[in-house]
């Protein structure tokens, strides 16, 4: 019999959905102290949503301004996190041996990319009412079925994550901080976020289509303004992507 005060210790490693559940909570925090982060995530598409809706310099076609942006906006917050954020604050914790050093703890590696995953759609659903909340301020008058969206969102967040940890796990940390940012800032221009497709040349919106940026945007623009039904073709294209970019972050990510 143990006398008092006096514990036995009972090593081993947590349940894993606690691990993965913590894991994604410090994945969380440490995303959103990050000011460059925050900037992309939050800042950037709250300020291009007021400015390009109360200031007409864009032309957006028939209607209310907000109503083409606020789903372009959506699409970029999307972006912005589960691509440019995660492909940044990966490629870094690999360079310094965060990855290395967490892939030797009980946590499993497919655990700790379960636990990015968690954080990335933890911040997107902040983004998300945020954004919608603005826009809603602004005078946006939503379409469409919800299920549509949510599926938009979720194959649009898997797309972009997988190439985000594509990036990651093949370039230096150098090297991935400047090609997510440039990569953000082409599809800002050319996605069909602020400037619609149409305004370009025909040989380059056949192109510029296909980009999974210009689908989710173009998705939930024809779901949320046009109160279309469920966007097959959108769907489609974002499906690949996430086949492409998991498949191939699962076959060259390194971990050190």
């Amino acid at each position: 019999m143990s006398a008092a005060g006096t514990y036995t210790p009972k090593p081993g490693a947590a349940p894993l959905p606690r691990m993965i559940a913590a894991q994604a909570a410090l994945e969380t925090k440490m995303l959103l102290r990050n000011g460059e982060q925050l900037l992309l995530t939050v800042v950037i598409p709250t300020l291009l949503l007021v400015l390009f809706s109360a200031v007409d310099i864009v032309d957006t076609g028939d209607g209310k301004a907000v109503d083409f942006l606020a789903p372009g906006v959506l699409a970029l917050a999307v972006m912005s996190t589960a691509f440019t954020g995660q492909a940044i604050a990966t490629g870094f914790e690999r360079r310094y041996g965060v990855l290395k050093r967490l892939g030797a703890s009980p946590l499993p590696r497919w655990g700790l990319m379960a636990a990015k995953t968690l954080s990335v759609l933890v911040t997107e659903v902040l983004q998300i009412v945020l954004l919608t909340a603005i826009a809603f301020a602004l005078g946006w008058s939503p379409h469409g079925n919800p299920v549509s969206v949510l599926l938009l969102l979720v194959l649009g967040t898997a797309a972009f994550s997988g190439l985000g940890l594509l990036m990651a796990g093949t370039l230096k940390a150098e090297a991935t901080l400047a090609a997510a940012n440039l990569v953000f800032l082409l599809l800002l221009m050319g996605g069909g976020v602020i400037v619609p497709l149409d305004k370009f040349p025909d040989a380059a919106q056949s192109v510029l289509g296909l980009l999974p940026i210009s689908a989710l945007s173009d998705g939930l623009r024809d779901v949320l303004q046009h109160g279309a039904g469920m966007p097959w073709a959108d769907l489609g294209i974002l499906a690949v992507w996430a086949v492409l970019g998991l498949g191939a972050a699962a076959r060259f990510f390194r971990w050190e």
